[in-house]
């Protein structure tokens, strides 16, 4: 497996994993509003960062307050716009040095590859603050590890 695939199973996986979120947020019978807080800020940082890459003004606030079905349609449109961004990407391009400014307006160069491994790692570590949050509340969180991903076929398993 090439490195470009092995991102966009990544990118199958953070979607299919934010899916799971929102199902269980959905089925909570607790306050889950510091959970949709965290996926909320997921979403628009998963846009932000693919905004920044194909150099386009930055269309939501970091931390925007949606419901969750605001998140659910922004996840269906996320996962159709890195979906073509991905398809389209060649591996030499993995290497570029993408130019933004930060949320403090600081300008920084980061490679793409960087910034596509970012945006999964960085969904997975908000996912994991939104699984203790539910079960502080007396819920059972969605069951997001990548290994679960693949057992259940959710992801395509290599070999």
């Amino acid at each position: 497996m090439d490195l470009l695939e092995h991102l966009r199973r990544q990118f199958a996986y953070d979607d299919w994993a934010n899916r799971e979120v929102l199902a269980a947020l959905k089925k909570s019978t607790a306050d889950t509003s510091r959970s949709r807080q965290l996926l909320a800020h997921i979403l628009s940082a998963e846009r932000l960062w693919l905004e920044r890459i194909l150099q386009q003004p930055q269309s939501m606030a970091v931390w925007p307050d949606l419901s969750l079905a605001q998140c659910e349609m922004q996840i269906a449109g996320l996962k159709q716009e890195w979906a073509k961004f991905l398809e389209q990407l060649i591996s030499a391009r993995l290497t570029e040095e993408i130019n933004y400014k930060n949320s403090k307006g600081e300008p920084w160069a980061s490679s793409l590859h960087d910034i596509l491994t970012h945006v999964v790692m960085h969904s997975a570590y908000h996912r994991g603050q939104i699984a203790s949050q539910m079960r502080a509340g007396g819920d059972t969180p969605a069951y997001t590890d990548f290994i679960h991903a693949v057992r259940s076929g959710a992801i395509q398993s290599i070999g």
